[in-house]
């Protein structure tokens, strides 16, 4: 009985202990005017510590490797005929944009209301595919606007290009505050 609880008593010791030095010497290479931690100084081993990998672009670079915190938007392909989708790809590449910005386009609009031409939100009063707030405010693209994913879609792109620049910096914006 005696060796057991010695056994389990030296397993927790090694694991909290474990514990502490891993928290340590993480704490102890954290820098708090950049939020990132700086790479150790060791004369034999490569640098294991982690730096921002671009001011401009939130991420993390570790040995050599750089990460993005923003995400990117899932890859799709080209849509359905006649799909609200297939209108905004034609209008997506007729402005110039590329298939990046059709996916960032894409992830954005099924978050915001699954490319549904009646989504309404009961608490924001947005609607329909871009989720217009207030909904009415789509009536400069068409009289349209309650119903036709077209002048919707119209609108949605006007604004993400006066917004935001692009579908992908919409997104962008989407992944940090949760709307955009």
């Amino acid at each position: 009985m005696r060796s057991r609880w010695s056994l389990r008593s030296f397993a927790s010791v090694v694991t909290l202990a474990f514990l502490a030095v891993s928290s340590f010497s993480a704490m102890s290479s954290f820098s708090p005017e950049s939020g990132a931690q700086a790479a150790p100084v060791s004369s034999d081993q490569p640098a294991q510590g982690y730096a921002l990998a671009d001011p401009e672009h939130p991420g993390v670079a570790r040995d050599g490797f750089s990460v993005s915190r923003i995400h990117t938007a899932p890859a799709v392909g080209v849509p359905d005929a006649g799909t609200a989708q297939a209108i905004a790809y034609d209008l997506v590449l007729a402005r110039g944009w590329n298939q990046q910005e059709f996916e960032c386009l894409v992830a954005l609009w099924n978050r915001e209301s699954n490319w549904n031409v009646y989504a309404y939100n009961p608490s924001s009063g947005a609607y329909g595919i871009p989720q217009s707030l207030p909904g009415d405010k789509m009536a400069s693209a068409g009289a349209d606007w309650k119903t036709n994913p077209t002048t919707q879609i119209i609108w949605g792109i006007g604004y993400i290009a006066g917004r935001y620049g692009t579908p992908c910096g919409a997104w962008e914006h989407s992944e940090r505050k949760g709307w955009y």
